[in-house]
């Protein structure tokens, strides 16, 4: 079934002082389920190992195999389109969301999907939507 990823769970599984055994496996998954993220996904993975890089844990060799590793997952982009907006931006109020991370939430209501992500914010949020979260710690 396929599942919403977000960017904590792609960069807990790329940086190699965050990567952990849930986000290798989650990861792993989307071999065979071809997770969905919307689009802004790739600029906050980009930008997000663009920042390590200037905080020097990464090398400028690493962050483009890294960006490289990333690029390659089966990965749904979904558009973010004006109405996704509109709708994100009620759950980011609803729910004291980033509009970023409430795009994610909104893609995986809209899609009846469940939701990889270790975001705690965004993993309570998907929780009060009767939204599956992967991996959920308990709350």
């Amino acid at each position: 079934m396929a599942f919403v990823l977000d960017a904590s769970v792609v960069l807990a599984w790329l940086l190699p002082d965050e990567r952990s055994d849930l986000a290798r496996q989650l990861v792993a998954r989307a071999v065979h389920e071809r997770p969905r993220a919307p689009s802004l996904l790739l600029f906050e993975v980009g930008n997000a190992l663009l920042q390590a890089e200037r905080r020097t844990r990464l090398r400028r060799a690493t962050r483009l195999e890294l960006l490289d590793a990333f690029t390659a997952l089966p990965i749904t982009i979904e558009p973010v389109a004006a109405e996704t907006i509109l709708r994100a931006s009620e759950l980011a109020a609803s729910h004291s969301l980033t509009l970023y991370d409430a795009c994610y939430l909104e893609l995986a209501i809209s899609r009846a999907c469940s939701l990889a992500s270790f975001d705690d914010s965004l993993c309570k949020a998907a929780r009060a939507e009767a939204v599956i979260v992967l991996g959920d710690r308990p709350a």
